[in-house]
């Protein structure tokens, strides 16, 4: 309808403005010609009336002179007839012949523009004729003066006025009529050729039955106009922005324009804890929640997450909602409630003893139960639901947070179908071979697909999710620019390395480096000048605490000298403490420090020093500080976290991380002491050499990994998926691309029904 307008407004202005300067021309010309024809027919009459009159005037009967006149003037058109002999002669006139007319006044009748005489009543014609004398007289006889009613023409003109108003009226439908048919047409092939350019397609191909050669001149200027859409975002993100908070919220103001933020992820940012009769507000040990709580900070959106503390529910309002941090909220939870069941089936069964180890190639086993798949759809559903009662608009932006929710994408979307969804998957992705394993491997696939955008730490893992869904899917992949075209809907599959906050959060560096050395140290019984190593994880068989032991006991076994002078503090913070795998994992773990602690202690400090229990942040920050040296040594692991933290606490650009190679981590930080976990005598010349580091060295290899640290933040790792989905909104608009098509799978006997049975 605009676009019409956009004709039609126009057209019927300018026709407006036509008829407006043409009427009066049209009246002129009319006038104009009634004039000549007056003239004509006055002539006619005076010679008709010639011979008569010159009887009359011969007789000097002058009754029967103004009879003969008024005779004629019955015509409806004649208004009177005079007649005068001489220029100052009496004047013979009918009764209705102009009494402002005298003899005298003639010859001003004589040019054409002035025979219009205006009368009282209504405008005259004057026409004065000379009556020549009969054959062999000389000389005129006299003049006659014949004048005309031309109130006629009035009515006529008034009625070629109508008839023009009218007719422009009919032409301005017709044209209005023509125009908009002829431009809708003309909008659609245009439209679709330039699809068709953008696209890539070539300019003589049919389009959809149209054949666009015409849009060839434009064809450069399109495509350039593509190119800084699309290079407008990569250019403010290659350019030296300092990525903080407010350019977040920069983003979403200019270019999301105060879209909703919605995060989706199993762990909540803060949990409450009933705790000796009062409540504790806790936050959880999870690089997840490290990375996207001053994202979400910075966004002030809403997080949706399991309520899993003990007091939890005392702490939300009426709609489940709790805002937070509560020391200065920012933003808010909304916390979904699980049952007992679902929370066994879902969580611990499907998503930990299922999807974990079947990602993380740690040799453990995966279990896969029907019960637990249902209850990891039903829990999706419920998430889904919680999504559509949250946003405040059709087309949200949705950030979908890792293994627990991967059916969770395609359920939005077929609720909410103009919604951008970002999924980030933060464990691994294992190859297709592996990922086969899982009985609902299509339906997975099928709901991760539903994405507008799904993020991996690294290429390798994109490359393993392409590869995984060319094999099982029937998926269009474009390797080219790394998306998926499934179901009618284009998935782009890129790699976000996450990171952290920057600048490191106040409490990380309230206390200095020598104070947090000090406290540490007589907090574990410690001499002042002893050495100190960390590792930070959970209590997790994938982060290689037991190889990180035995690289410990190698460095004794290989370095004595170290045996008194140095310790590794182990914080592991208990994890899935329900699952068997765990329990016996964190057995075999005691088992483990004790042995290495009764072999080596000899009446000094102990060389691991093991601390199953949770930790709040400022106390992990207190012991990167205080530490030498920081040991990440994972088996597998999408990037890891605890290493970018222990570079960024060290700004007195000291310490050295030992960093494991199946880290995605170990990627961006090569200036870390990068090992082999499973080669523990690797792992041990590895601890080595961080102890005898010179200062210089370290100073030189912190201030590298700080750097990148800092301009590679997790504000710009948020930035970057947003700036993403802003430009895909962009492309959607310009090109009108369907979104949110659902279509079937075509998996053979297990039918679509089946994926979403609860």
């Amino acid at each position: 309808m605009r676009l019409s307008l956009r004709f039609i407004l126009p057209l019927i202005l300018v026709l407006g403005l036509m008829a407006y300067a043409i009427v009066p021309l049209v009246d002129s010309l009319t006038l104009r010609w009634f004039i000549r024809d007056l003239d004509i027919r006055a002539a006619l009459v005076a010679n008709t009336m010639q011979e008569p009159l010159q009887e009359y005037l011969r007789t000097g009967s002058r009754s029967k002179t103004v009879a003969y006149f008024t005779k004629i003037t019955q015509d409806e058109r004649i208004y009177g007839i005079g007649f005068c002999e001489q220029p100052d002669g009496t004047l013979i006139a009918t009764k209705t012949f102009p009494k402002s007319l005298t003899c005298r006044d003639l010859d001003r009748f004589s040019e054409p523009q002035h025979r219009l005489l205006n009368s009282d009543r209504e405008p005259l014609h004057v026409s004065v004729q000379t009556l020549a004398g009969e054959a062999g007289e000389t000389g005129a006889v006299g003049r006659l003066v014949l004048v005309h009613d031309m109130s006629f023409i009035q009515r006529r003109s008034e009625e070629t006025k109508r008839y023009v108003f009218y007719f422009f009226i009919v032409l301005g439908a017709i044209v209005s009529l023509i125009t908009v048919i002829v431009a809708q047409l003309s909008w659609r092939g245009l439209v679709q050729g330039m699809r068709a350019l953008l696209r890539g397609e070539g300019l003589l191909r049919p389009v959809e039955g149209i054949i666009m050669p015409e849009l060839r001149p434009i064809q450069k200027d399109l495509r350039e106009l593509m190119r800084e859409v699309r290079s407008e975002v990569q250019l403010r993100d290659e350019a030296q922005v300092t990525w903080t908070p407010e350019t977040l919220r920069q983003i979403l103001r200019n270019d999301l324009r105060g879209d909703d933020v919605i995060v989706v992820s199993n762990r909540e940012p803060y949990l409450h804890v009933r705790r000796e009769g009062r409540i504790e507000v806790h936050r959880p040990a999870s690089g997840l929640v490290t990375a996207l709580e001053p994202v979400m900070r910075a966004c002030s959106g809403t997080w949706i997450a399991h309520g899993s503390g003990s007091a939890d529910r005392d702490a939300v309002d009426k709609h489940d909602r709790i805002s937070v941090p509560p020391e200065r909220p920012a933003y808010r939870i909304r916390r979904v409630w699980l049952s007992a069941e679902e929370e066994a089936g879902y969580y611990y069964g499907f998503a930990n003893e299922g999807m974990w180890p079947l990602c993380h190639i740690a040799h453990v086993r995966p279990i896969f139960r029907s019960d637990d798949w249902n209850h990891y759809v039903a829990v999706n559903q419920k998430f889904a639901r919680a999504v559509v009662d949250e946003v405040n608009s059709s087309n949200p932006i949705v950030l979908v947070q890792d293994y627990h929710f991967p059916l969770l994408p395609r359920m939005i979307r077929e609720r909410m179908p103009d919604a951008t969804i970002i999924t980030f998957w933060h464990i691994p992705w294992p190859n297709p071979e592996a990922f086969a394993i899982c009985p609902w491997r299509a339906e997975i696939l099928d709901g991760l697909l539903g994405s507008s955008i799904l993020g991996f730490h690294t290429q390798f893992h994109c490359n393993n999710f392409v590869d995984t869904v060319d094999r099982i899917l029937e998926a269009r992949v474009d390797r080219e620019t790394f998306s998926v075209s499934y179901g009618g809907l284009a998935t782009a599959v890129k790699r976000y390395p996450i990171s952290i906050e920057w600048p490191p959060p106040p409490e990380a560096l309230q206390k200095t480096t020598a104070q947090c050395r000090i406290e540490v140290r007589q907090r574990n019984g410690l001499p002042e000048d002893h050495l100190l190593g960390i590792g930070i994880d959970r209590l997790d068989y994938t982060k290689g605490i037991l190889e990180r032991f035995r690289a410990v006991e190698r460095l004794l076994e290989l370095q004595p000298h170290w045996i008194g002078k140095f310790s590794f503090i182990q914080i592991a913070a208990p994890s899935r403490s329900s699952i068997p795998e765990y329990q016996s994992f964190e057995v075999e773990v005691r088992a483990l420090a004790g042995r290495i602690n009764n072999r080596f202690i000899g009446g000094g400090p102990p060389p691991i020093i093991l601390r199953v229990e949770h930790h709040e942040p400022d106390q992990v920050y207190e012991h990167y500080r205080a530490a030498e040296l920081c040991y990440v040594s994972s088996l597998h692991d999408g990037m890891n976290l605890v290493a970018k933290e222990f570079i960024a606490c060290r700004d007195d650009e000291q310490g050295v991380l030992v960093l494991s190679q199946f880290t995605g981590a170990s990627r961006e930080l090569p200036e870390a002491l990068v090992v082999n976990p499973y080669d523990i005598d690797q792992c041990a010349m590895a601890l080595h050499l961080a102890l005898v580091m010179p200062p210089a060295e370290q100073r030189e290899r912190i201030r590298l990994m700080r750097a990148l640290i800092q301009d590679f933040n997790v504000y710009r790792w948020a930035g970057r998926m947003l700036l993403d989905a802003a430009g895909m909104r962009v492309r959607h608009r310009l090109l009108g691309s369907p979104r949110g098509v659902v279509r079937p799978l075509r998996q053979g006997p297990r039918q679509v029904a089946s994926r979403w049975k609860a």
